[in-house]
């Protein structure tokens, strides 16, 4: 028999995150566009993210429909978080002068997936790119990065929120994405994660 789950965090209701999920206001618009295999994904912070900002939208599938819409949204100007050429590193907002502010697209899903994101939705490919800064490491414990500097998308939200709005803090946004890690390892035991986890953590 399955577990009951939290309708909002999707979590099952004994270990709901509700609690812990700010209400985050953001000048910038943060825009997700997850691919449908991370929606059961045991730790799917994109939801997270989307939960705890209250200028977010989340939006799950391939082929975005909408999106030129989206895009084109009056009184913000679109970028793609996602590496590439040419691609410029997040700057804080210029206080002194009326810019308009960011609509962050953020793909959400392996680095395959999230390329086919792009493939299969031109528009993506053809927006300005922006990077977060360099020198990042990831908070977690449980999955070796992939390459240095890969964060999760909660994480990687929260380093470009820092970044453009400060010196406003958004690190509110990780205290669910940490319960989820402790509750995970307190789940696999102690001797599983030292066993599996724990030298890699310390290299974080």
């Amino acid at each position: 028999m399955s577990r009951l789950q939290c309708p909002r965090c999707t979590r099952p209701t004994e270990r709901c995150l509700c609690a812990l999920i700010p209400c985050l206001p953001s000048r910038t618009r943060v825009l997700i566009l997850q691919h449908p295999s991370e929606v059961r994904h045991a730790l799917n912070t994109a939801r997270l993210a989307a939960l705890g900002l209250s200028n977010a939208q989340l939006l799950v599938g391939e082929v975005f429909e909408a999106l030129p819409a989206l895009l084109q949204q009056p009184g913000y100007r679109a970028c793609l978080l996602f590496p590439g050429e040419q691609v410029q590193p997040l700057m804080p907002y210029d206080k002194s002068c009326s810019e308009l502010p960011l609509l962050l697209v953020v793909p959400d899903g392996t680095w395959r997936k999230a390329r086919k994101l792009l493939h299969v939705n031109p528009q993506l490919a053809n927006l300005p790119r922006v990077a977060l800064p360099e020198g990042l490491s990831s908070r977690y414990r449980l999955r070796k990065a992939p390459m240095p500097g890969a964060l999760s998308t909660l994480e990687a939200i929260v380093a470009a929120l820092n970044t453009i709005e400060a010196p406003t803090c958004f690190d509110a946004l990780l205290k669910p994405f940490e319960a989820l890690i402790e509750g995970q390892i307190e789940a696999m035991g102690a001797q599983t994660y030292q066993r599996n986890h724990a030298q890699s953590d310390t290299a974080l």
